[in-house]
């Protein structure tokens, strides 16, 4: 099978590289522009998929989510709208889309399972793009039930690994706490950081997404969207103090309250993945991926994605 894998080149694309070199894997290239509907229709012609893994997305912190809302709606709308329209007309066989748990509802009951995703407003922190990202789910059903496609998505919570986006004014937690942390250490300061460390969140290990998303490529074909992420909760605060460990680094933690920390918790119900028979021990111990990203931020430092 023949898979092309959109947004090959961030964090998760490049995970599927170093977990199966030998599969028929096809990276979309950075001179296609998803966002033009050519553009998508050229990827297709000149790679004959007969799978798709989307993961191109625009996508960014609370601070970037806030500050571009209109730019994250369009540009997300246009890259979703023209894969899974470029999917449809050359016939591929599946599509497998990345969603994000951001998608859910702000005011929901917990845990977050598939059939609340529609129940309400987003946080309003990144609704443009939890409103895009939910658009997915309605593109693959409304495309299975008018042309027989059969298009899926997958909803992952926080992710982070190697090849993570580290600029400071756009990535996403616990990389901006990496590089924080990393320069604090070099330049003998103290650490600044968003909120007060309290809210609690799910971290996925972005290798373990790469082999869920193949998993799901041979095992899952229903309509509804599925969680797959890692549901072990671990507080920012805690996050940072391991970091600070992994780094070695003993100086102070400043957290700065006059920022917007986000939603204080949204923890999801993966049990749809568990009972297909992925299971729990499969997923990378939190501290683990961790020190292993750490270590490869450390040694591929200042040539890493996001420094200026």
């Amino acid at each position: 099978m023949r898979i092309l894998i959109t947004g090959a080149t961030g964090m998760v694309g490049s995970a599927f590289g170093h977990l199966y070199p030998k599969l028929d894997l096809i990276k979309c290239p950075r001179a296609y522009d998803l966002r033009d509907p050519q553009h998508a229709q050229r990827v297709m012609q000149d790679t004959h998929p007969d799978a798709i893994i989307h993961l191109a997305a625009k996508v960014g912190g609370v601070k970037a989510n806030m500050e571009y809302l209109g730019e994250f709606y369009r540009d997300n709308i246009l890259i979703n709208t023209n894969v899974l329209e470029s999917a449809r007309k050359f016939k591929v066989k599946k599509v497998v889309s990345l969603l994000s748990t951001c998608i859910y509802p702000d005011n929901i009951e917990y845990p977050l399972t598939e059939n609340k995703i529609h129940h309400g407003p987003p946080h309003p922190s990144n609704y443009a793009y939890a409103y895009a990202k939910r658009m997915i789910d309605v593109q693959s059903r409304a495309y299975r039930a008018q042309y027989g496609c059969n298009f899926i998505s997958a909803i992952s919570n926080n992710l982070f690994g190697e090849h993570d986006n580290f600029d400071l004014e756009n990535s996403h937690v616990l990389p901006a706490i990496i590089r924080k942390v990393y320069e604090a250490k070099l330049n003998s300061t103290c650490v600044s950081l968003w909120g007060d460390g309290a809210p609690l969140r799910e971290f996925t290990y972005s290798r373990d997404l790469a082999e869920i998303l193949l998993f799901l490529l041979d095992n899952y074909n229903e309509p509804s969207p599925i969680n797959v992420g890692n549901t072990s909760e671990i507080s920012i605060k805690e996050a940072a103090e391991i970091i600070c460990e992994i780094m070695d680094f003993k100086g102070e933690i400043i957290w700065d309250i006059t920022k917007p920390k986000g939603q204080h918790r949204k923890p999801s119900d993966n049990s749809k993945l568990l009972e297909l028979g992925w299971r729990k021990e499969n997923y990378t111990n939190f501290k683990k991926a961790l020190t292993k990203t750490c270590k490869w931020f450390i040694i591929n430092y200042p040539n890493i994605r996001g420094m200026k």
